[in-house]
This record gives structure tokens, sequence and C-alpha cells, in this order.
């Protein structure tokens, strides 16, 4: 095979749910979803160039992460070596910005950008829906990653539909010093929808017409009770026009108004460390 060029830098961004719906569970184990994504701003870099030797190896920026067979970059360069025969070693620089344990898709985003990476540096021998073949056996956000643009996700998030483009806004990520694990928040999910005690839904808020609701804000508010303070905080500060968890959180995501002053942006990061804490990570973002 022909090795193209020898290395390539690739941005893979973070994502946001603007809708989740659990509809059910499947077969496979898996629930049966229907979510609009976007992708953001927030990127990590991700570096990867041909290496001698046969071997994957993985430099990361953050030591919390492990860089073994684990980590979603090693396991997407793995499955690509398998899908196409790539017999010499790949090398992988990843620079993390998007926070883990976060519902913003970071893992999976850098899976999918490795598989396009590696696709791009060996002359491209997979095709579209090869890519999106592997990236459906990686984990069901990282199909979406490959799209490149707002999408309605469904099936268990492998089944892709594009979304018209979305509004203009600025957002603001609330990150808690803490993680939400996702299979704990579907299980979790479960078990209230089967409970004669579930409270009813919320109304929706929403954003140009497209309505913002989180199926599993329920089950994860009703442990991480930070959160649901956050969202009723969030929604009565000047300048936001909707708030919510996104995925299986811990990420709170205030919608800024168009018309809110850059001031009150400002205001809000500065009210976040008095009201919750320091330990609170706010980044600023819009989408890709």
């Amino acid at each position: 095979m022909s090795r193209g060029i020898h290395s390539i830098t690739i941005a893979a961004p973070a994502k946001i749910n603007l809708s989740l719906r659990i509809l059910g569970k499947r077969p496979d184990g898996f629930h049966e979803i229907e979510t609009l994504m976007a992708p953001l701003r927030l990127a990590d870099e991700i570096e990867i160039s041909h290496a001698p030797g046969g071997e994957v190896a993985l430099e990361c920026n953050d030591p919390d992460l492990p860089n073994g067979p684990g980590n979603f970059c090693v396991k997407a360069a793995l499955a690509f070596r398998e899908a196409t025969g790539l017999d010499h070693g790949v090398r992988i620089s990843l620079m993390k910005r998007i926070p883990h344990g976060a519902g913003l898709g970071g893992g999976s985003s850098d899976a999918a950008s490795v598989l396009k990476g590696l696709n791009e540096i060996s002359d491209h021998p997979l095709v579209d829906g090869e890519l999106h073949q592997i990236a459906s056996t990686l984990g069901s956000d990282v199909p979406f990653f490959l799209h490149g643009g707002p999408a309605w996700c469904r099936g268990r998030g492998e089944m892709l539909e594009a979304a018209p483009a979305l509004p203009a806004r600025s957002l603001l990520l609330i990150k808690p010093p803490f993680p939400v694990p996702t299979a704990w928040a579907y299980k979790r999910h479960a078990e209230l929808k089967e409970s004669p005690a579930s409270p009813g839904e919320e109304t929706p808020q929403r954003l140009d017409g497209v309505a913002i609701f989180n199926d599993l804000e329920e089950s994860v508010f009703s442990k991480y009770l930070l959160l649901p303070v956050m969202k009723t905080w969030l929604r009565g500060q000047e300048g936001v026009e909707s708030s919510f968890m996104t995925g299986s959180g811990s990420t709170m995501v205030a919608v800024m108004d168009p018309d809110s002053p850059e001031a009150s942006m400002t205001a809000i990061r500065e009210k976040i460390a008095v009201e919750f804490g320091t330990s609170m990570r706010v980044l600023r973002t819009g989408w890709a």
C-alpha cells in the first residue's frame, strides 16, 4: 500500500445533544435513540503519522487518559489497520482540550479523526461507507463525527440524517469536577421509566423551532443534585436563552440569546465561580 503523505494534523470537535430521546431497548442490548447533535468549535488536536515498526503509539497531554488499547485513538488505528492490511507503525499525538466524562463526545470524535486521518495519509484505501462501518463498531457516536455537520442520529446513533444549519449562537459549557458514567445513566433511565412515581416531562425549551430535551436528565439529576440546581440557576441568568445537560452529562450548556451583550457571558462566568465554586470548568464556544 502506498503511504501517501507522511503525517496530518486534524481537529476533533466536541458535540452537544440539542435533543436526546430514548425510544426503547434494542435486542442487541443498545438503546434505540433519536438525537440531534451538533459539532462545536471546541476541539482536540490530533497529529497522525506513519512510523517504523508495527506498533500503534499514542502520546497525550492528559495523564488521566490511558494510552494503550483502551484509548479510542488506539482502537481506531488498530481497526483501520485490520480493515486495510496496513503493515507499518502509527504514531498519534493527542492534544486533549475536550473534558472527558462530560457528554461532549471527545473520545468518539478522536476515534473518527484517527480514521479520517489515517485514510488520508494512506491514499484513501477506504470509501466513506467503509469508514462509517468501522466507526459504528467503535462506538455509537463515532459515525456522527465522520459526518461533519449537525445531524439527526437514529438507531443506536449510527443512522445519520443531515440537519439544517443552526442559527448563530454563543455557548457556555460548564463541566463539574465529576464525570457521569454513560452506562449507569441509561440503566437508571430504564429503572425510572418502570417506576410509577416517575414525573412527567417538562415543557421543552426551543432553538429556532427545535425542541430541546434530554431524556437522561431525569435519571442523572436524581443522583447528581448539583446539576438540576445549575440548570435552574442558568435559566434565570440575564442573556441565557436556554440551558440543559448534554448527552449523559455531566456538562451543562447555556445557549446565549443572540442579542445579549458580551458582558452577560463574562458576568455568568464570574457568578459560576461564586455560586458553584472554582472547580467548575467553564468553556466558551459555538457551532463548528
